[in-house]
């Protein structure tokens, strides 16, 4: 495809040193094209748009009538098959906003064994999940056959679901290249491609792969790029990839949330910060702990669980079906603090989740924007707590800068009420806890022991990522039936062929 002319990018100001040797970038965002074509109007309910009657009497069972603002303007342009470039952070309705009108555009078409029709390529495992849970119910209303490939898992399997055929693929950039090369799979009659969460995929490396995948499929398709922001590094990917785009920006950070607090409280050293730290994952309810390094979060899991904090830890080290089991054991409350690194900034749901701790503070300002966008999601409150020492205050108001946000700070000490306060810290019991963790699965025929551990994953069942809309009369949009597949839908990757745990009726909230 003949790459679009570049766009003149805007004035960003100047990049930062942290003090952990890494440059922190300030937003620079780049000038988003112009559209040619007038866009359609955005619509009121999802009832006024061209979509299969199968996809409405769906979104009516789910309880879902008033689209979010993402939606509302992106679908009559993609339904339409106009090209979508929309910015909009986690939860704001991402996923249905592209999915519907992916799933609606396929809609009685078949694919051949080995070539989908519509590709969805996402950075991470867990966000694969999350949108493969929120897109199932409405596959299967229409018809379709939705399969995941993601790495950390079974090759063979995915292998042999691409063979029998599915006309929707949810993949990461790596093991889709992966079966690319094998055979398994062929790209050439994708009519209908979208990237989501497009700059974390550049941030991560995986832009030559991207940039590779997006030339396979077939010309002239429609594209759909969709990102938290709209950085300098997706810049090319627009410029080569999308033609007379629609352009719609909706909630460009985490910090113009209004229902999101944040605060900065400075520790006075690190021996203050441990205490500070175990109050905080004591507290009555649940909350997501961010640290910088896998070692870190094995040590910091140790030490509450020894305290009697119910905590559990999840980063890059451990297995995909581990994560699962981690993620759905915080879900259900058998862990109550979920300790992890930047692998759980994105792609996670969890219902009622109202504080994320940066015990580490982040590198840079978009990794604090998607920490930050595990709690207030769809119009719920929630606030985001940093815990700073003496020697990165200078490097955290740089940070806060890039970010566009005005924290509220404090300077507090382990037994300070205003610490209380803020996050609900309180004394841990002292009565040291287990979490079982199941032993990773055997062969088939081998027999299973379940051995306790320091830290937590809960049963063999697959993680069920709830990623519909929520927050409005108790609408929920996708991810109602959690990871429970319905009948006739084949979705393959995170553990989707394991058990079914049960969704409790749990509200969702945007996908």
């Amino acid at each position: 495809m003949t790459p679009r002319k570049r766009s003149t990018s805007s004035s960003a100001k100047p990049a930062a040193k942290s003090a952990r040797g890494r440059t922190v970038q300030p937003q620079g965002e780049f000038t988003l094209p112009e559209t040619v074509t007038p866009a359609l109007p955005s619509v009121a309910a999802f009832a006024d748009l061209d979509m299969p009657a199968a996809l409405l009497k769906t979104l009516a069972a789910q309880g879902v009538t008033e689209p979010f603002p993402i939606q509302a303007a992106t679908l009559p342009n993609s339904l339409a098959g106009r090209d979508i470039l929309g910015r909009g952070r986690t939860g704001s309705g991402k996923t249905l906003a592209f999915g519907l009108a992916l799933l609606a555009r396929t809609a009685g078409h078949r694919s051949e064994p080995k070539a989908p029709l519509a590709l969805v390529l996402v950075p991470t495992r867990e966000l694969a999940q999350q949108v493969t849970d929120a897109l199932t119910p409405y596959a299967t209303a229409v018809n379709l056959r939705l399969t995941t490939v993601v790495g950390g898992l079974s090759l063979t399997k995915q292998a042999n679901a691409l063979r029998r055929g599915a006309e929707v693929l949810v993949a990461t950039p790596g093991r889709l290249k992966d079966l690319i090369e094998r055979g398994d799979c062929d790209l050439g009659q994708v009519r209908i491609t979208v990237l989501d969460e497009a700059d974390q995929m550049a941030d991560m490396g995986f832009m030559p792969q991207v940039t590779a995948l997006l030339k396979q499929v077939e010309p002239g398709g429609q594209r759909m790029l969709f990102s938290a922001t709209l950085d300098k590094n997706i810049d090319r990917l627009v410029r080569m990839f999308l033609t007379d785009p629609v352009v719609h920006s909706v909630d460009p950070s985490a910090g113009a949330v209004t229902t999101m607090e944040h605060h900065v409280l400075y520790i006075q050293d690190e021996t203050d910060k441990k205490a500070v730290t175990a109050r905080i994952a004591a507290r009555d309810g649940r909350v997501i702990m961010f640290l910088d390094t896998k070692r870190s979060v094995d040590r910091l899991v140790k030490r509450l669980l020894a305290s009697g904090v119910r905590a559990a830890g999840l980063h890059g080290g451990r297995s995909q079906p581990q994560r699962n089991r981690t993620l759905e054991q915080f879900k259900n409350g058998q862990v109550t603090a979920l300790v992890a690194t930047n692998v759980a900034a994105r792609g996670i749901h969890v219902d009622d989740l109202d504080l994320v701790v940066n015990v580490d503070p982040p590198t840079d300002h978009k990794d604090y924007l998607h920490r930050g966008g595990r709690t207030a999601r769809a119009g719920e409150s929630g606030s985001v707590v940093t815990l700073v020492l003496p020697e990165q205050k200078r490097e955290m108001s740089r940070l806060m800068t890039f970010a566009g946000i005005r924290p509220r700070t404090a300077a507090v000490k382990s037994s300070d009420e205003e610490l209380v306060r803020v996050t609900g810290a309180r004394e841990p019991s002292g009565v040291p806890v287990v979490i079982e963790v199941p032993a990773p699965t055997p062969p088939s025929g081998a027999r299973t022991r379940s051995r306790g551990a320091r830290s937590g994953a809960a049963r063999s069942g697959r993680t069920g990522q709830g990623s519909g809309q929520g927050g409005r009369s108790g609408q929920s949009q996708g991810g109602a039936r959690g990871a429970g597949q319905p009948q006739g839908a084949r979705a393959q990757g995170g553990g989707a062929r394991r058990g079914r745990p049960q969704s409790g009726g749990r509200r969702s909230t945007p996908a």
